[in-house]
C-alpha cells in the first residue's frame, strides 16, 4: 500500500477562546472550573488564575488588566513615562545651546516669579547648566525612573516626580537670594529617592536597596558644594518626595484602581497647590531682601526699592 506524496498538509490547529467571550484567545484554564479565560476575564489567585464567575462574593482580587498596563494601573510595563522625561530634557539641553536666552527665561528665580512667571516652576526642572549636570540627573532618572514607574505605574509616577520637581523650586526660592536663579531635575530626582526609601521593603532590588546610601551620598555632597549645588532645590525635592511617598503607603501601593486614582489625584492637589504657593513665597524673598521697615523712614522709598527688585 503506498500513502500519497506529498503526504496531507496537518489539520489545523483548533484555537482555544473564551467560555466568556467567544472572540477572545484564552492562554489560561480557571484553576477552578477548568474553563478557557482570556486575559479579561484572569483574576489573580493564591494558585494560578480564576474566572470572575468562581470568585462571586469573594475578597477584592486583582485583574491581570489592573495588574499590566494603563495609565492607572499598580504597575507598568516599558517605561514610557521616564524615556519621555529623559528626552524631553536632552532635547531641551539642546534647545539651551542653540537658543542661549531659553535657560534666563526657564530658569527659577524668585524675583521673576514674584512677577507672576509661575511657569518657571516647573521649566526650570527641564534645564540643566552643563554636560555633567545633565548627565548625571539623567542617569539617576534613567535608575530610579524605570524602576519606580514599573512599580507604581505611570500616573502615580509622574504624580511623584511633579510635585518632587516643584518642591524643589519652591525649595531653591527659600533657601536663596531673590536674584539667584536654579535649574536642574535635581529636586525630582532627590524627590523619587526619597519616595524609594519611603516605599523600600526588604527583598527589594539591588536599586532600591542601595537608595539610600546613593540619598546620603548626595546629601553631602550637596552641603559640600553649597555655592554650586541648591541646597534647597534640593531638600526641597527630597521633601515633597517623601510626602509623596507617604501618600501612597498610607493609601496602599497595591491598593485597587479606585484608590490609585485617588492617590493621583491627592499628588496632582499638592503639585497645584506648591505652585499657587511660589508667588507668595517669591514676595516674601523679595521683601527680605531689601531693608526692613523700621530702617527705612519713608513707605515709598520701601515700596520703591520691592517695586525695583521683584517689578
Amino acid at each position: 500500500m503506498t500513502a500519497p506524496w506529498p503526504p496531507p498538509p496537518p489539520p489545523p490547529t483548533p484555537v482555544v477562546v473564551c467560555y466568556r467571550h467567544p472572540k477572545a484567545a484564552a492562554p489560561v484554564k480557571c484553576t477552578r472550573c477548568d474553563q478557557p479565560i482570556c486575559t479579561e476575564c484572569m483574576v489573580s489567585a493564591p494558585v494560578g488564575w480564576q474566572c470572575p464567575s468562581c470568585l462571586k462574593g469573594a475578597p477584592p482580587v486583582r485583574r491581570m488588566r489592573d495588574i499590566q498596563g494603563g495609565a492607572f494601573s499598580l504597575t507598568s510595563g516599558t517605561p514610557y513615562a521616564t524615556y519621555t522625561l529623559l528626552a524631553t530634557c536632552v532635547a531641551l539641553y539642546v534647545g539651551q545651546q542653540v537658543v542661549p536666552d531659553l535657560t534666563g527665561r526657564g530658569m527659577v528665580v524668585s524675583s521673576m516669579v514674584a512677577r507672576g512667571e509661575l511657569w518657571r516652576v516647573i521649566t526650570s526642572g527641564f534645564l540643566h547648566g552643563d554636560p555633567i549636570h545633565l548627565l548625571f540627573n539623567m542617569l539617576i532618572l534613567f535608575q530610579l525612573g524605570s524602576a519606580l514607574e514599573s512599580r507604581l505605574g505611570r500616573a502615580r509616577f509622574l504624580g511623584i516626580y511633579f510635585v518632587s520637581l516643584v518642591g524643589g523650586s519652591i525649595g531653591a526660592m527659600l533657601l536663596q537670594s531673590p536674584t539667584r536663579g536654579a535649574i536642574g531635575a535635581s529636586g525630582a530626582v532627590f524627590g523619587l529617592m526619597g519616595t524609594v526609601v519611603v516605599l523600600s521593603k526588604r527583598g527589594r532590588s539591588p536599586i532600591e536597596a542601595g537608595v539610600g546610601g546613593l540619598l546620603v551620598l548626595n546629601l553631602v555632597i550637596t552641603f559640600a558644594l553649597p555655592g554650586i549645588i541648591s541646597i534647597g532645590g534640593h531638600l526641597g525635592g527630597l521633601v515633597a518626595g517623601v510626602l509623596g511617598g507617604l501618600v501612597i503607603r498610607g493609601l496602599g501601593e497595591r491598593a485597587g484602581t479606585q484608590r490609585v486614582v485617588l492617590t493621583v489625584g491627592i499628588l496632582v492637589v499638592m503639585t497645584v497647590a506648591l505652585i499657587g504657593a511660589a508667588g507668595p513665597v517669591a514676595e516674601e524673598r523679595c521683601a527680605s531682601a531689601v531693608p526692613s521697615a523700621l530702617e527705612v523712614d519713608d513707605p515709598n522709598q520701601l515700596r520703591q526699592a520691592l517695586s525695583e527688585l521683584c517689578g
